[in-house]
């Protein structure tokens, strides 16, 4: 719903690109723009650059000042700003309106949204279907969650045929007229507790992509979830899909054998499972998601199966790394919860040497278990969260405990054999080490790279005792 910010006190809080995207186009329509975060300016360096001197942006304000509240008239957080934040409470109390940048942004956009969310495997679907559109002559837009902000598209011509959308749930936990033409909920398993405080909570705010379709729209959901496939009953969209691992559909797309099967109105399509490239079980899920999206917006199946023949999946997610000394290695820094990890390891069947660690955002390790014993030889917990990890799981198998990644690394090489894969699934965040899990990941990549040229080149570091 368009807004008009002419003169509007805007209070964003968070200077990282969101916050950045998010001041610059309130900037460009008359806005009036408060810049709230937990850090200094001076610690953002060129992130702020862009702001400093505009006319209408205050800059430096801290996100515990409430005073600001006084002089605000709206309020933007970033994604990852918890709703425990001292300026969001108070503005709520004080009857202060709250829009994500999601929520901002659908408002300006004149292209038909496509929006996905889940738990696990929004990037990769969010890359492959966007990937799927251009190949068959569809211009689209890219990002959300992952790219560019959502944001930073309305504010230019917007030129494109659809804006395929990753969402996250610190999106939609403020969203209220957020239209998607398709909307996805690809699957929903304990995760960012620690921000929306219960499982039941964060389902709800997934379930809010839903919201505001009409007849028109359409809605894919998992037909494996019994919460999900008993929400298709109440959903407000016109068109329902589903897609299944374990179940044969009468309407939707499954797995049949060696293939992929879809069925819609009559037509009956197989897409062939050795023609799709990306590694795991899972990943045929999102798969299927992308398929049903891409078929419901004309995308035909030669087209679709070409993408799936070429398309190896997003770095960070169970992306190869590198093989030394016959050991495989695999960084699944992307994998930040523990649902990720289980994942993760259904793609391998052993033996596996299993790095877990980072920070604890919840989520409960011990559904491993049983995975863990049949194909892991030695887990290897590291960082702010090795200890509970430990106090969960350890012992299960070999288990060696590294104070940081670097280590951990190390430990894994120390523990592996021709073979094996060392697998980087951490099931936690990387704020204890890292600022985001592309660093954490990035990091990882070059190790494993360093431990190559070592090998080849005769030397094999002692890293522990360096």
């Amino acid at each position: 719903m368009f807004m008009d910010l002419s003169g509007k006190r805007v209070l964003v809080i968070g200077l990282g690109r969101t916050g950045v995207a998010t001041a610059e186009f309130l900037l460009d329509k008359g806005a009036r723009v408060l810049l709230a975060d937990k850090k200094p300016v001076s610690e953002f360096g060129n992130t702020a650059d862009a702001l400093k001197g505009r006319a209408g942006v205050e800059l430096g304000i801290r996100d515990d000042d409430t005073n600001v509240l006084s002089r605000t008239d709206m309020i933007v957080p970033s994604p990852g700003v918890p709703p425990s934040n001292c300026l969001l409470e108070e503005g709520l109390s004080m009857g202060i309106p709250v829009l994500s940048e999601l929520e901002l942004a659908s408002g300006y956009l004149k292209k038909p949204a496509i929006a996905i969310t889940g738990t696990n495997g929004k990037t990769t679907t969010t890359s492959l279907l966007g990937r799927i559109l251009e190949h068959c002559g569809k211009r689209v837009f890219v990002g959300g969650n992952i790219g560019n902000p959502l944001i930073s598209y309305v504010n230019g011509r917007q030129e494109d045929d659809y804006a395929v959308i990753e969402v996250s749930s610190f999106q939609l936990q403020w969203v209220r007229n957020f239209h998607p033409f398709i909307a996805m909920l690809l699957n929903v398993t304990s995760d960012h507790l620690d921000y929306h405080g219960s499982f039941q909570e964060y389902r709800s705010v997934k379930e809010r992509i839903f919201a505001c379709q009409g007849t028109e729209d359409f809605a894919i959901l998992n037909g494996d979830d019994p919460v999900s496939a008993d929400m298709s009953k109440r959903l407000p969209a016109g068109h329902i899909s589903c897609f299944s691992s374990s179940s044969r559909l009468q309407e939707g797309m499954f797995v049949d054998g060696d293939c992929l099967r879809y069925r819609s109105d009559g037509r009956d399509e197989e897409y062939p499972i050795r023609s799709i490239r990306l590694k795991g079980a899972h990943n045929l899920e999102n798969v299927m998601a992308a398929v049903l999206a891409s078929r419901m917006c004309g995308c035909p199946p030669e087209g679709i199966i070409n993408v799936l023949e070429s398309f190896t999946g997003i770095p960070h997610r169970i992306e190869f790394a590198g093989r030394v000394d016959g050991v495989e290695y695999y960084n699944d820094s992307k994998g930040t919860n523990v649902d990720a990890v289980l994942r993760a390891l259904e793609s391998f069947p052993g033996p596996v040497v299993l790095l877990v660690g980072g920070r604890y955002k919840g989520g409960d390790f011990g559904i491993l278990t049983k995975l863990i014993r049949e194909r892991v030889k030695t887990l290897v917990v590291f960082g702010e969260a090795g200890e509970k990890i430990h106090s969960i799981i350890g012992g299960i198998v070999k288990t060696e405990r590294a104070e940081n990644l670097r280590d951990a690394v190390y430990m894994a090489r120390d523990n592996s054999s021709s073979g094996d894969i060392v697998l980087l699934s951490p099931g936690c965040s990387s704020f204890d080490e890292f600022k985001n899990y592309e660093e954490r990941g990035s990091v990882f990549k070059g190790m494993i790279e360093k431990m190559g040229h070592e090998k080849d080149e005769g030397i094999w570091e002692n890293s522990l005792q360096q």
